[in-house]
């Protein structure tokens, strides 16, 4: 096992040489940057399609004419295709025809793929009809080609079998073989070139049935052609060197060799094709996966293949909307309820009831709320108590508590609660001279008594099954809001009973001077007063 590791750990840094993980942030929508961006114009997109399969048709439209030649002169030499009976049809016929079909192929069978997508080009909705065009399109294209391949195997068979019939089986397998591999090829590139145009066709709905749907349908029609009609050719040639006894025992070797390489190559080339197709939306899928992972939700994919490929981008952008609304409602919920109470909610399913904790209250209520109303526009006084409640949150969220609700111009603030604190008191009493310090400088227009108590309290979720909300019950809470009547009439507007001094440090016990004992509303037992200092 130790052995192996060096050669796993190489083909790991080679694995990684090849495709990085800085490639896969790069990876274009379409899977390649040849077929440009999501964004481009339509007028730029046709031009860039139809240079895609021109080019392409072009190109393997020739190398499948040499292969052909090579197949007629050098693989069959016999019967020789130059003899004086017939060399008009090789000369004359033969390169009329390629340069024939190589017009129609490129000019009528492209242009009938971009009439297809017509609809595309003119920036319209795509109706069912539309995208069925769309799909098809790939298909057309192959009919095209695979028709002038099969014309022009019939007609020069029949030209040369006039003068021997010893040329059928040659024609026929010089022209057809590569034909069909050509043809398969171009099927493929076609359906690669017509990406963008999918994607918006998608919109309609779910493709088209075809013949042969999905991945596996793809993967055997390639198999098929790409290696089942070579090796099929090698049959034949064998075949044809024994019914006619033409061939020496070292062309028939020498042909067969040839052709089981180029069986191998083109059907190899057809398989890292339908490969690379398949590969392309995982890769993409893949990196969106790892964007999600690193906290990205904007992430949508432009679903391009008519596959099960297309059914899996689908499903990525519908997982991503569902998490972005999740991530959506999670934050509107802890707006609402608190961050804390929010999460406590996610981790177990919320139960009416509640728990003692030990926990410390801040009360803050505006001073002569009622001559603010009424001596300012309602809009002034809205934008006024949101700056005073921007205060009071920040300061509370800064200190580790919680805001558990707003009544009107008051304030109820938690420490202790559902989160538990190392020192509650310490919090909250810091907490209350800051926003009693910034109230001052920031928000002079509002002046505001804020009262601090700690005590054993009952925290939990009270209402009703059907709609509940989380608070806190007890004597601190009421002690807090009687301590803020207090404070209003007291220098600084804060009060705080004296026996939360004991729980705290040094440094904040000196921010705080005893006060006169009083009994506060509704209180049975007398409480000291602690004031700013």
């Amino acid at each position: 096992m130790t052995a192996d590791q060096p050669g796993t750990t190489r083909l790991a840094r080679i694995r990684e040489a090849i495709t990085p993980r800085a490639s896969l942030q790069a990876t274009p929508e379409y899977g390649s940057w040849i077929l440009g961006r999501v964004s481009e114009t339509q007028r730029r997109r046709r031009i860039r399609i139809q240079l895609i399969l021109t080019t392409f048709v072009i190109v393997a439209n020739m190398i499948g004419v040499g292969v052909s030649i090579l197949i007629e002169t050098v693989l069959f030499p016999t019967p020789n295709v130059f003899r004086a009976d017939v060399w008009w049809i090789t000369t004359i016929v033969a390169p009329a025809y390629i340069l024939f079909a190589f017009l129609v192929g490129v000019v009528w069978a492209t242009n009938r793929v971009i009439q297809s997508v017509r609809w595309a080009i003119e920036e319209r909705t795509p109706t069912v009809e539309d995208q069925r065009n769309t799909f098809r399109a790939p298909g057309q294209l192959t009919r095209v080609l695979l028709s002038l391949w099969g014309l022009g195997a019939v007609l020069l068979t029949t030209l040369y079998a006039l003068h021997d019939t010893q040329f059928i089986p040659k024609l026929l397998l010089g022209v057809t073989f590569p034909g069909i591999v050509v043809s398969t090829s171009c099927n493929l590139y076609t359906e690669f070139a017509l990406r963008p145009v999918a994607a918006d066709a998608l919109q309609a709905g779910r493709p088209p049935s075809r013949l042969a749907p999905g991945i596996m349908g793809r993967t055997m029609v390639v198999w098929a052609f790409g290696s089942g009609v070579p090796m099929l050719g090698v049959l034949l040639a064998a075949v044809f060197a024994l019914t006619q006894s033409t061939l020496t025992p070292t062309q028939f070797a020498f042909a067969v060799l040839v052709l089981a390489v180029f069986a191998l190559v083109f059907g190899a080339l057809l398989m890292w094709i339908v490969a690379w197709l398949t590969a392309s939306p995982i890769r993409i899928v893949r990196q969106a996966l790892s964007r999600v992972e690193q906290g990205d939700l904007t992430t949508d994919l432009v679903v391009f293949d008519g596959t099960e490929l297309g059914q899996l981008q689908r499903g990525f952008n519908s997982m991503v909307h569902g998490l972005r609304e999740r991530e959506r409602v999670r934050d509107l919920f802890g707006r609402h309820v608190g961050r804390e109470v929010a999460a406590l909610a996610e981790q177990e399913k919320p139960q009416l009831g509640g728990e003692e904790r030990h926990a410390a209250v801040i009360f803050v209520d505006v001073i002569g709320s009622t001559k603010l109303v009424t001596s300012r526009p309602a809009v002034e006084v809205v934008d006024l108590l949101n700056r005073f409640f921007a205060v009071i949150v920040d300061e509370v969220d800064r200190h580790h508590g919680f805001v558990n609700k707003f009544e009107g111009d008051a304030v109820l603030a938690v420490f202790g609660a559902p989160v538990s604190l190392q020192c509650t008191e310490g919090d909250a009493l810091a907490a209350a001279r800051a926003i009693a310090s910034r109230l001052r400088d920031e928000v002079p227009e509002l002046q505001a008594g804020l009262g601090v108590a700690a005590g054993t309290v009952v925290a939990g979720n009270v209402g009703a099954k059907e709609r509940f909300e989380y608070t806190v019950i007890g004597e601190p809470v009421n002690e807090a809001a009687r301590l803020c009547e207090l404070a209003k009439s007291v220098p600084g507007h804060l009060a705080a009973a004296a026996s939360m001094l004991d729980a705290v440090s040094e440094s904040e016990r000196a921010n705080w001077a005893l006060g006169d004992t009083v009994t506060l509303r509704g209180m049975s037992e007398p409480t000291q007063l602690a004031i700013l200092a």
